[in-house]
């Protein structure tokens, strides 16, 4: 283990946060950050932290207090407030009690809490509160549960980490495994231990001071990792990830066949199944482990430590030889394996207790995590964060799971322990208890995403939850609008640089949001050019070009969302929706290219409405008027035509758009903003409609659709 305390930063913590929240619990922030910086500690969530301090009642009285990280934040991002205040004394008198209900437990710590706002405490609160040191860290480290998923695994932690560490057999956490831990930390055989092992769970250091239990934990962990390096066998090491173009060619023939199946059924006639994203685990060492002989045995086992089970679920999916080269054959395969998968889950479930019910919804019987021979792994999750961290996870557990196997059987949990980890509310609740938004796991490409109305389309895509790809020609337009959207939504916006007239272009746009996701949901095909002149004066080249773009373009995209549709099947369905223009029904004089050219465009999707229904895609167009701008960027549309338009009116750029407003029904301001709820209504699927063409205009007779 690297040690990685510095006086210098801690000096620096103290004056930073102490001020405001004390030096102990500024040490305390600051060595948790240090745990959470190291991977082969925690990860996402995992782990938990405290300190005793003590802190002044309303009375100005000093009493003692625990502060103990809230339940799910992050270690490695923790501020002080991250760490919630409680009454201790309060908390140690439940040591008395003989049992206590997580319904109990809960309403126990929330009573106890110094703030009545605060986030829950970690569910491992009362262990920080049992054990009597001032400091006390816990974390999942890989090397630590290697040797304790063994069949000889206390043997192995006793032989590696010395006589001064406590190690107990696996207790459920919360109140067992407080009590069980008090009860060993006070056992006379157990004076003067400096940490505690907990078997298939984790690490406990403890100290007077941040240093001390800081030291302890890199102490202990550091002997575990030389302990396997003498001792196990056949061990794969981790190397850093490395660029496969093979593993990602076939990741993206994979994912469109294999999203489908993994994407739970929701209620609703509409669409059957919730979209997840698929996130792949492309090393050539994870490959090479995935590819030796004997892997399955341990790599199908449940998870190191039963809080990553809310992301992997007990056991991956592997897939036997997996038929890269043969589409139908592979789709076949992985099918049947994920139907495999999920008859198996319902049957552990029934053993189990029947019905696995977390806040009045069943958990889907479908795998987060997929094994592939000969590719790596492919991680999926309600959207882009959550299949990374079971990407992350997966990782980690590998690694971990070989060390293991190389000194002997691997050992997990038994069934009857993941089943009540897996559906506990407590865990469940880290995972989020609100709505999802309605396009959450849904992927959408926006072509002319650089523009007022692309950008538009795109952040009203991403405020309902969507993983948007925004492509446009290369260049500072794009660039800028990606780096603007990526700030406000991380994790959920790709820039992919598109020319819809080359179909090259095309194919390799689709395959990187693909190889980022795992698939398209919807497709808005808005890019375009603007022309003005006369049909006297337009030129053929002038023609040829808005030809190429607006209905060469669009065919291309539409084809190649037909095509993945059809790959990706029936059960996620699709929708395309193809920004039109007023125009196609009332046609300006001088506009005749662009008129004439969009015009053919949405026929085109008037068609792609016709053929791709059987496949549960749903295409519509949006026709608006007059969008000049958004968010500081002009609308190439009116770069075109707006100097023109001035000139014949002899008016400013703010007199014509008062103009176009004046002209409408409504006497509306049409923004790029109104367009994008356009789209929402069609992407959201409000009602069953497609082939259907929505004004976006303020209301111009002469342009109703008829």
């Amino acid at each position: 283990m690297i040690h990685r305390w510095s006086d210098a930063d801690a000096s620096a913590a103290v004056a930073s946060w102490g001020p405001a929240w004390g030096e102990a619990l500024a040490l305390r922030t600051y060595s948790a950050r240090l745990l959470g910086r190291d991977p082969a500690l925690v990860l996402h969530g995992g782990g938990n932290t405290s300190v005793k301090d003590l802190q002044r009642d309303l009375f100005g009285e000093e009493v003692p207090a625990l502060f103990v990280k809230a339940s799910g934040l992050d270690l490695a991002a923790l501020e002080p407030e991250g760490h919630v205040g409680l009454a201790l004394v309060e908390l140690c008198r439940l040591r008395r009690l003989e049992s206590l209900t997580d319904d109990e437990m809960v309403g126990a710590l929330r009573r106890h809490l110094l703030s009545h706002g605060a986030s829950n405490p970690s569910i491992e609160a009362l262990v920080h509160a049992f054990l009597p040191p001032r400091f006390i860290d816990h974390t999942h480290a890989d090397a630590v549960l290697a040797l304790t998923h063994t069949a000889e695994g206390e043997r192995h932690v006793r032989d590696a980490l010395g006589p001064d560490v406590i190690v107990l057999p696996y207790e459920t956490p919360g109140f067992p495994l407080a009590k069980a831990s008090a009860d060993a930390f006070h056992a006379p055989e157990n004076a003067g231990a400096r940490g505690m092992v907990w078997l298939r769970h984790g690490i406990v250091t403890w100290g007077d001071t941040a240093r001390e239990s800081y030291d302890a934990m890199i102490d202990l962990v550091s002997r575990a990792e030389e302990y396997l390096a003498r001792r196990a066998v056949g061990l794969w090491v981790a190397a850093p990830d490395v660029s496969n173009n093979e593993a990602r060619r076939r990741f993206v023939s994979v994912a469109p066949l294999l999203r489908g199946a993994v994407s739970p059924e929701v209620g609703g006639e509409d669409r059957t199944r919730r979209p997840m994203i698929l996130r792949p685990l492309l090393r050539d060492d994870l490959r090479a482990l995935l590819d030796r002989q004997g892997t399955r045995a341990f790599a199908v086992t449940p998870p190191l430590t039963a809080d990553h089970l809310i992301r992997t679920k007990p056991l991956p999916l592997w897939v036997d030889a997996p038929a890269y080269d043969e589409p139908e054959r592979l789709r076949a395969q992985l099918t049947e394996a994920v139907a495999g998968y999920a008859q198996a889950y319902a049957a552990y479930v029934a053993r189990n207790g029947g019905r696995a019910d977390v806040g009045g919804s069943a958990v889907d019987p479908l795998p987060r995590v997929i094994l592939l021979p000969g590719l790596g792994a492919i991680c999926a999750g309600t959207d882009a964060r959550a299949a990374d961290i079971a990407c992350d996870i997966t990782a980690q557990t590998l690694a971990a799971k070989a060390l293991a196997a190389g000194l002997g059987r691997f050992e997990g949990l038994a069934e009857a322990q993941l089943f009540a980890m897996e559906h506990r509310g407590l865990q469940q609740a880290k995972l989020g208890t609100g709505p999802e938004p309605p396009l959450s796991g849904r992927v959408g490409v926006v072509t002319g995403a650089a523009g007022a109305i692309g950008s538009g389309i795109c952040e009203g895509l991403l405020r309902e939850g969507c993983h948007v790809a925004v492509t446009d020609l290369p260049g500072e337009g794009l660039d800028r609008v990606v780096e603007e959207l990526s700030r406000a939504y991380p994790g959920r916006v790709v820039g992919v640089p598109l020319d819809v007239s080359e179909a090259v272009s095309v194919r390799r746009a689709f395959e990187t949001v693909i190889g980022a996701w795992g698939g398209i949901d919807l497709g808005v095909v808005n890019a375009g050019l603007a022309h003005v002149a006369s049909l006297a004066d337009l030129s053929l080249e002038a023609f040829r070009r808005l030809e190429r773009v607006n209905v060469e373009g669009t065919l291309l995209v539409l084809q190649a969302l037909a095509r993945h549709f059809a790959v990706q099947g029936r059960d996620l369905g699709g929708d395309v929706v193809l920004i039109s223009t007023k125009n196609v029904f009332a046609p300006g004089a001088q506009f005749g290219a662009y008129s004439a050219t969009k015009a053919a465009a949405h026929q085109l999707a008037r068609i792609a409405s016709l053929e791709l229904a059987p496949l549960g895609v749903r295409v519509n167009m949006v026709a608006p008027d007059a969008v000049f701008s958004h968010g500081g960027r002009r609308s190439g549309l009116w770069q075109e035509v707006g100097p023109d338009r001035m000139r014949a009116r002899g008016l400013d750029e703010q007199g014509l758009e008062d103009y176009y407003r004046s002209r409408n029904l409504l006497k509306s301001r049409v923004t790029a903003e109104h367009v994008a709820r356009a789209v929402l209504f069609f992407a959201t699927r409000q009602t069953p409609t497609t082939g259907a063409t929505l004004p976006v205009d303020g209301g111009l007779p002469d342009a109703t659709p008829r």
